[in-house]
């Protein structure tokens, strides 16, 4: 039987918080990343911060994403290809002005793959030799600018669509001259 200093400590442990699952850092990046952006565009457009406004906005920025922020809207079901939808798991708290790491430490809880998403490490273009990469890394470059090399069959094709795109995406690597 349960005495009462007994039963006193198994309640007194039970109200202490356990480990803290906060995010480690780096972790959620492209969750952490497309949030804090969408709320800053949210204040910066004065949008009323209720949860019908909010999902409204996070469907009209989902739309123009691609990479991993186009997978990261899909993970919530803020695309129209979607399987799951947990939108609101978003919304509600944003509405709420809750931290957005906050809200992707619960978003992992219930899908990890959300926190699994990271950034394509990005190509110094100043510094690196076109020659040197492979069809696939020249194809990307085209592909993160929005770009693409119709009717590219080699790979001096895409290094020179790139080298005549460099300009405009990156002018400081255009000044180089042994592209």
């Amino acid at each position: 039987m349960w005495s009462v200093s007994g039963l006193s400590v198994v309640l007194v442990l039970g109200l202490v918080p356990g480990p803290c699952a906060g995010l480690k850092a780096g972790e959620c990046e492209v969750c952490v990343t497309f949030l804090s952006k969408f709320y800053q565009t949210l204040k910066d457009n004065k949008v009323n911060f209720n949860n019908v406004d909010i999902e409204r906005e996070i469907l009209k920025s989902c739309r123009d994403t691609r990479g991993k922020e186009n997978r990261f809207c899909y993970y919530i079901g803020a695309t129209s290809d979607a399987a799951t939808k947990m939108i609101n798991e978003v919304s509600k708290p944003l509405s709420f002005h809750v931290p957005v790491e906050k809200i992707c430490e619960k978003l992992k809880r219930k899908d990890s793959q959300i926190c699994e998403l990271r950034y394509d490490q990005q190509l110094d273009l100043s510094s690196v030799d076109l020659k040197k990469l492979k069809v696939k890394d020249l194809r990307k470059i085209l592909e993160d600018w929005g770009e693409s090399c119709k009717g590219c069959a080699e790979k001096s094709d895409f290094i020179r669509k790139i080298s005549e795109l460099m300009p405009k995406f990156a002018p400081a690597a255009a000044t180089r001259t042994d592209l």
